[in-house]
């Protein structure tokens, strides 16, 4: 079955959302709200994305209306800010459908002047998608930002990240495997392992206090393991500066969800300019990753090697 785009699917209590499907996933992209992507899944499968219904209590915001996190996959800019970040995307986008591809723009945000679009591919066969993401000033004034694409996990798995590799003291004297922590985080909190070549971070239902590292990945990808199911989200690291002491990966859990972010280099955006982040995910059902740190970075390592 070649992939394809059904318009009018029912889908978390909305008529008006787009179906991407082909022969082996689906994807869900809301029309009400957004731009997001709300599921990912095997064909009728588990959502590997998580989902936040909007009837929880939503953040306040001095723009009229609260935010609410939904889950699935959005665009955002860095550094973050509050209020700055947290105009809420509930309104309807605009669509333009291509094939397999569809493009989601939402309104010119009022403060900054910026428009949010995301285009997704889904490819003829197999689990690839390709997720374009674009940031275009229509103000009058230069403005810094980095692109930041964020996707909210389903509870109950595990990130996994993969570092450079390890060599011993005194092969190497140069840095490597940049680490930043935020003034919340704890390295000790049982969610957290810490390898020679990965480290990973659980989501743990139980767990309400917040937790978030940043690093850059000279590696293009990140997972997500939810029992058999392993959610790869790859991406090309770019030189020059980045947001947050040079970040271009983050993850952010608590007992909620957790987040998996790719970060662009920050740009100097003139009026009119666009900034561009590219993503590519696959998802692979019945896998055993193994339970040894080489056995999970060596299948791990096959898993983003793949096309499709």
């Amino acid at each position: 079955m070649a992939a394809k785009v059904e318009t009018g699917f029912s889908y978390l209590g909305r008529e008006d959302n787009l179906w991407l499907s082909n022969d082996e996933v689906e994807l869900v992209l809301p029309v009400a709200y957004g731009p997001r992507v709300m599921r990912y899944a095997r064909l009728g499968g588990r959502n590997v994305f998580g989902e936040i219904s909007p009837a929880v209590q939503g953040k306040p915001t001095p723009f009229g209306d609260q935010w609410h996190i939904y889950g699935g996959h959005r665009l955002w800019y860095a550094p973050e800010g509050d209020p700055r970040s947290y105009l809420p995307d509930n309104q309807p986008v605009s669509v333009q459908i291509e094939g397999a591809r569809v493009r989601l723009t939402q309104a010119v945000e009022s403060h900054s002047q910026l428009e949010k679009t995301i285009e997704v591919a889904l490819a003829e066969r197999g689990s690839g998608v390709s997720i374009e993401h674009r940031l275009t000033n229509r103000g009058s004034f230069e403005l810094e930002l980095a692109p930041w694409a964020l996707t909210v996990m389903a509870q109950g798995g595990t990130a996994i990240f993969v570092q450079a590799p390890f060599v011993p003291h005194p092969q190497a004297l140069a840095p490597a495997r940049p680490l930043v922590l935020w003034p919340f985080t704890r390295m000790n909190d049982p969610r957290w392992y810490w390898g020679d070549r990965l480290f990973s971070l659980r989501q743990d239902p139980s767990r309400a206090e917040p937790q978030k590292v940043g690093f850059y990945d000279d590696r293009g990808f990140m997972a997500y393991a939810l029992g058999a199911l392993v959610f790869v989200k790859k991406h090309q690291p770019l030189p020059g500066p980045h947001a947050d002491f040079g970040c271009n990966a983050e993850t952010f859990s608590n007992d909620a969800f957790l987040e998996l972010e790719t970060l662009g280099p920050l740009t100097r955006l003139a009026p009119g300019a666009t900034a561009v982040h590219h993503e590519q995910w696959l998802l692979f059902d019945g896998v055993d990753l193994g339970e040894s740190e080489a056995q999970i970075l060596s299948n791990l390592e096959l898993l983003a090697q793949t096309n499709s």
